[in-house]
C-alpha cells in the first residue's frame, strides 16, 4: 500500500465492481484506514457490499460514462478495478487524465498495453495481474520452473489451470 498511497495521511480508494473479490478487498482496505468508495452499476449492490463496513461509501457508477468516472477517479489516490477486463482500459484512461494509480487483477489486454506510453507520461502506476489467476499462479509457476532447472531438468511445456466457484 506504500507504493500506491505514498506517505499520505488520508488514503482514498475507488473500488469498482460487485464480484466475490470486492468484499474482502473492501474489508482489508477499511481495516487499514482507507476511505473506500464502492462503485457498482446498481446502488443496491454497492450498498449491500458496504453494509457494516466503516469508511465505505456506496455509489452507482457506469464506467462508460466518462464524465462520471472522471469525477469519482479524481477524488481518490487509487482506482481498483475488479470489473470485467473489457472495461479496464476505460478506467485507466480516466486515471491517466486524473493522474491516479490503478490496480486490476486481470491480464494485460492489448487495449491496456496500448496505453503504456500515456501511463508513463502521466507518471502513474498501473498494477495488473494482482490476484490468484493471474497473480499468485505466476509466483508458483516461477518457483516450480526454478526447482526443475536447479535439479537439472528441462521444461518443454508448461500449462497452468486455475478456476473459481
Amino acid at each position: 500500500m506504500q507504493k500506491i498511497f505514498g506517505g499520505k495521511s488520508s488514503k482514498k480508494a475507488l473500488l469498482l465492481g460487485a464480484g466475490f473479490v470486492v468484499k474482502p478487498t473492501l474489508t482489508h482496505l477499511s481495516q487499514n484506514g482507507v476511505e473506500v468508495t464502492v462503485a457498482c452499476r446498481t446502488l443496491e449492490n454497492a450498498q449491500k457490499i458496504c453494509k457494516d463496513v466503516k469508511n465505505a461509501r456506496p455509489i452507482s457508477l457506469n464506467v462508460e460514462d466518462e464524465a462520471a468516472l472522471d469525477t469519482e477517479v479524481s477524488k481518490v489516490d487509487v482506482a481498483i478495478s475488479l470489473i470485467p477486463y473489457t472495461y479496464h482500459a476505460l478506467v485507466i484512461k480516466s486515471a491517466i487524465r486524473k493522474k491516479v494509480n490503478v490496480v486490476t487483477t486481470s491480464y494485460i489486454s492489448p487495449a491496456m498495453q496500448e496505453l503504456e506510453s500515456q501511463i508513463n507520461e502521466a507518471g502513474i502506476t498501473v498494477m495488473n495481474e494482482i490476484g490468484l489467476d493471474p497473480g499468485i499462479d505466476h509466483l508458483y509457476a516461477i518457483k516450480t520452473i526454478a526447482e526443475v532447472h536447479k535439479a537439472g531438468g528441462k521444461i518443454n511445456s508448461f500449462l497452468s489451470y486455475c478456476g473459481g466457484l
